[in-house]
């Protein structure tokens, strides 16, 4: 727990209060459109590191820890998507640099989704990865009888994740989490579940997940409501070992490019980060052409 957390060449850490939390996120690159990267769990901007110098070398990118994850401040019990998602829009208005290409994945997608459906000033575009939303099959994730995660119904009830993961972080991470839903065995390495045991190994650390998921099982109807009216703007859907994605993001935008990264599992950026760096850098491309 003492050591430092992880760094890459070329990228500088910051911190910035906002919407009553600190958040903690990196910067890369100087020139460009503007993107932020956003994780899921169990995850940090730590995910994205071997993305982000494939992106700055023509985009300003910023990854953001979640409130509750990563060095980030703690969540509260009652967090929700709704907050994640204010926080989301503040920093973008506080990075000052203009709409983002917003990129989301995994649970993020409700946030990130919530984002550009209510403050389209702020986003020149929105990419999923991976992802699904409430109202939309997102719950079946949690459905155990029909192959649903048992972990969403844990991280979901309250207490429950401090008393089964809370010094279990490495097993759960190692032996669980990442193994079940990763196609490629060397996608993690020691240092990267390091980096990940060291943020869910601090006090309160699944808290942010915990809010997240709880949302995930209670917000469809909401959802539903603010996806009546379409995103309207550029949509990228990008699928790893689902479909699940393309499909969701069909029903709630206008507009969707789908692409599909092969022979791969769950964790896109860790697992085939070239060529979601490809998919990513066309579509940023054709969207700053207009």
């Amino acid at each position: 727990m003492n050591r430092l957390a992880a760094t890459i060449p070329g990228v500088d850490h910051h911190r910035v209060s906002l919407n009553g939390t600190e958040l903690h996120y990196v910067a890369a690159g100087t020139t460009g459109s503007p993107v932020l990267l956003v994780h899921g769990f169990p995850e940090t901007w730590w995910v994205f590191h071997k993305l982000i110098p494939l992106l700055s070398e023509q985009h300003r990118v910023f990854a953001v820890d979640l409130r509750g994850f990563g060095d980030s401040a703690t969540a509260t019990p009652d967090h929700d998507s709704a907050t994640s998602a204010k926080d989301l829009s503040d920093l973008i208005t506080c990075l000052d640099v203009g709409p983002v290409h917003l990129t989301g994945q995994d649970i993020s997608g409700p946030t990130t989704f919530r984002v550009a459906a209510a403050h389209p000033e702020l986003v020149r575009s929105y990419t999923g990865i991976e992802t699904a939303l409430p109202g939309f099959g997102a719950e079946t994730l949690a459905d155990v009888t029909h192959g649903g995660a048992w972990h969403i119904g844990v991280l979901a009830a309250p207490g429950i994740p401090e008393m089964l993961l809370a010094g279990r972080e490495r097993a759960f991470l190692a032996d669980y989490a990442i193994p079940s839903l990763a196609a490629s065995p060397d996608a993690f390495t020691d240092a990267d579940i390091d980096e990940l045991v060291r943020s869910y190994a601090r006090p309160g650390a699944f808290a942010g997940a915990a809010g997240l998921y709880r949302s995930l099982l209670s917000e469809g109807e909401e959802l539903r409501r603010l996806a009546a009216r379409k995103l309207d703007l550029p949509v990228l859907a990008v699928a790893g070992f689902s479909d699940r994605t393309p499909a969701t993001l069909r029903q709630v935008a206008t507009t969707v490019t789908a692409v599909r990264i092969e022979r791969i599992g769950h964790y896109v950026a860790m697992e085939a980060p070239d060529r979601l760096a490809t998919a990513l850098l066309s579509f940023y491309a054709d969207i700053d052409r207009k």
